[in-house]
């Protein structure tokens, strides 16, 4: 994903933004051909009908751990999609590349993390406690993630070194985030039962899916409205739901499967 940032920006400044529209439909196509002449035509149908309603969980914990999963990745998106790149280009006066470098270093850093929040945590790959040290420190983090979102919003709201603000800050907003994420997607598995888990995991993703359509949507409305400024604060606010979200999850019951990393 991070060398997709390089890429994009490579071919903006060389193509222009149309030209690189179609470039990416062009690469949209090439896939879709892809899958529908390399893959098996069975692998996307399913052994027996599933009805509808079956694809929410009928576990409060993972209705809970979704729908803070729903407002942590809005979080990220009201500023990084629309908001951040804009703001770089227009207010910081950023080449396309210097923006797409920064934006895709953040995402590969962003994975490193992540993949590294097991050993940082200590998350256990049995019963251990019940899962709730895993929980505790979820809340911990998440109220840590709201701490560094209001400083960034109050240091961009007071317009104090605002280089250093936006840069340093999300370049530690990236870091209590992936920690975040990583312990959402350590849980959901734990939370998860037996013949259910890939339901409630496709729950589970779908919220995270669905955080990052509305936190997209919102970055564009916000950053017309008030700029980044504007949209930082709304992703305050996300992230203050996901706080108090997590504050009500259980610890789990079940033996814990192990630990995954989320999605990005």
């Amino acid at each position: 994903k991070g060398a997709g940032f390089f890429v994009g920006a490579a071919l903006l400044a060389a193509i222009g933004y149309d030209a690189t529209l179609l470039a990416l439909a062009a690469a949209l196509f090439v896939v879709a051909f892809a899958i529908v002449v390399l893959l098996d035509g069975d692998l996307w149908l399913a052994k027996r009908s599933v009805p509808l309603r079956s694809v929410f969980s009928k576990s409060d914990a993972i209705n809970r751990l979704s729908a803070a999963r729903f407002f942590l990745f809005g979080s990220r998106d009201i500023w990084f999609v629309v908001a951040l790149p804009v703001f770089l280009s227009d207010e910081l006066d950023w080449s396309f590349q210097a923006t797409g470098a920064f934006l895709a270093a953040w995402v590969i850093g962003y994975g490193m993390v992540q993949s590294s929040a097991p050993l940082v945590v200590g998350l256990s790959t049995s019963s251990d406690a019940a899962g709730g040290r895993e929980v505790h420190s979820a809340r911990w983090w998440a109220l840590a993630l709201v701490a560094v979102s209001a400083a960034i919003a109050i240091a961009v709201s007071a317009d104090a070194g605002l280089t250093l603000a936006v840069v340093g800050g999300l370049v530690v907003f990236g870091v209590v985030f992936a920690m975040n994420s990583s312990l959402h997607s350590y849980l959901v598995l734990a939370y998860s039962e037996g013949d259910d888990v890939a339901l409630d995991v496709g729950f589970y993703y779908s919220a995270n899916a669905g955080g990052r359509l509305v936190g997209t949507f919102l970055s564009g409305v916000l950053a017309l409205v008030g700029g980044l400024e504007a949209a930082l604060w709304g992703s305050t606010a996300f992230v203050v739901v996901a706080w108090l979200l997590t504050l009500r999850l259980p610890a789990p019951r079940a033996e814990t499967p192990g630990v995954a990393s989320g999605v990005s």
